[in-house]
């Protein structure tokens, strides 16, 4: 079975590289042509643990390669994983016109019977829309039909979210569309949970929206204890360990960042209330999110008052520790306050600093990358985390204190005990904990 992936991003890269390792051949594509090159050339785009060693063992077996030519892709495959993104409008509804571009360009290539599959996050009711456009511009007799087959891959662990899935949805119409991925995804047949495609396509938003509101309940905790003598890790804790609850989701820090949650809560309030449902739970949710940058930057002037001519060691950039994704990252909008304060930031991330460089060009001595943590918060007058990168916890914390100008931490993750932190000489203000 051949199976093209249209759009090489976080979600089609994993996709290809995993369909592959499944042993399936695999032919992506991408408009972006000078992506297509590296990737021809064996560069990943992205940092995702695991992948880079996978493709290189699937192109080695000749299970996957990459194409510019869109067209060629479409006809040679039998079955296409629609990748491409959906991002946020201004008004938070779902941009599909990538999605359309590809039905388009789907329709003016189909040569045979082809089952499309969608990956992308996409509203509920977009199988109807695909159908519709396909049929419009299809210069055939040929058939085909429309699935949604949502992921559920965490940035970070999305390798091994793939080849190791708790659930696999497969939203379907026909039998032969069923068949078919019941036969791509023949090793895990066990977790497959079929459904209408309606109902495929509400799962990802749904479960997306509920682990952000998760993660907004417990920062609006988080705000109750540090009016209160209680410990948002423990509450944390006792919460969690009721099997009704889970721990999961329920770290307190700085809000949720990244491509899916906060574009797929937005999205998922204006599906609702097109339909006629009230979403404020929702927007509530989405709201107390927004506002943790606000409490954060709050706690760094606290701190140090004026910010104006201070140095800021921030340590990381991307909006989750294991990648490289700035998208939607807290770290945007506090280097933005932090700019628009006068301060004077030094930033060090492992993986993102080359994206973040794309939006905050270097301007020594405004804003300056580091190639390590002590050399961040060399001088510094503050050091904040954003990101609860394994390195940072096994920082020499006495030799941090020495290169700094004032031992003051603002940990936006909670990466250490305030007691042991505390011994060591820093100031050092938390996510609700005292």
């Amino acid at each position: 079975m051949k199976i093209g992936i249209i759009g090489t991003g976080y979600v089609g890269l994993v996709t290809a590289v995993g369909l592959a390792e499944l042993g399936h051949s695999v032919i992506a594509t991408d408009k972006d042509k000078e992506k297509i090159a590296k990737l021809q050339q064996g560069i990943m785009p992205i940092y995702e643990p695991g992948l880079e060693e996978l493709y290189k063992k699937t192109r080695d077996r000749r299970l996957v390669a990459f194409s510019a030519d869109l067209n060629e892709a479409i006809q040679a495959a039998d079955v296409i994983f629609v990748c491409v993104g959906t991002p946020p409008t201004a008004e938070g509804a779902a941009d599909m016109s990538q999605i359309e571009e590809v039905a388009r360009r789907i329709a003016e290539n189909l040569n045979a019977y082809k089952l499309i599959v969608e990956k992308s996050t996409v509203p509920v009711k977009t199988s109807s829309w695909i159908k519709r456009t396909i049929n419009l511009y299809k210069r055939s007799e040929a058939v085909f039909d429309v699935a949604s087959n949502p992921e559920f891959l965490r940035e970070g662990s999305a390798v091994h979210d793939f080849l190791n899935p708790d659930r696999i949805i497969i939203g379907v119409e026909t039998d032969r569309a069923r068949d078919i991925l019941f036969q791509i995804y023949e090793r895990f047949r066990e977790r497959i949970i079929v459904t209408n495609i309606d109902t495929a396509e509400l799962i990802k938003h749904a479960s997306n929206s509920f682990l952000a509101l998760k993660i907004s309940f417990i920062n609006l905790m988080a705000n109750i204890c540090e009016k209160t003598e209680a410990d948002i890790e423990q509450v944390a804790l006792g919460m969690g360990l009721d099997p009704r609850i889970g721990r999961e989701f329920l770290r307190a820090g700085i809000g949720y960042g990244g491509s899916c949650f906060p574009k797929d809560i937005k999205a998922l309030v204006r599906i609702g209330e097109e339909l006629g449902v009230e979403m404020g739970l929702l927007r509530e949710a989405d709201k107390i999110n927004e506002d943790r940058i606000r409490l954060f930057l709050e706690k760094i002037k606290r701190a140090l008052w004026i910010l104006k001519d201070k140095k800021v060691a921030v340590l990381g950039l991307s909006f989750k520790p294991n990648t490289d994704d700035i998208r939607e990252a807290p770290s945007l909008k506090i280097i933005r306050e932090l700019r628009q304060q006068e301060a004077l930031v030094n930033l060090y991330d492992p993986q993102a600093m080359a994206n973040m460089k794309e939006v905050w060009p270097e301007d020594p001595p405004r804003v300056v990358y580091c190639s390590s943590p002590y050399e961040a918060v060399r001088g510094a007058n503050a050091l904040v985390f954003l990101t609860e990168w394994e390195e940072f916890r096994q920082l020499e914390l006495r030799r941090v204190k020495e290169l700094m100008v004032n031992p003051i931490i603002v940990d936006g993750r909670n990466i250490f005990s305030p007691e042991k932190i505390r011994q060591l000489g820093f100031e050092y203000y938390s996510i609700g904990r005292r």
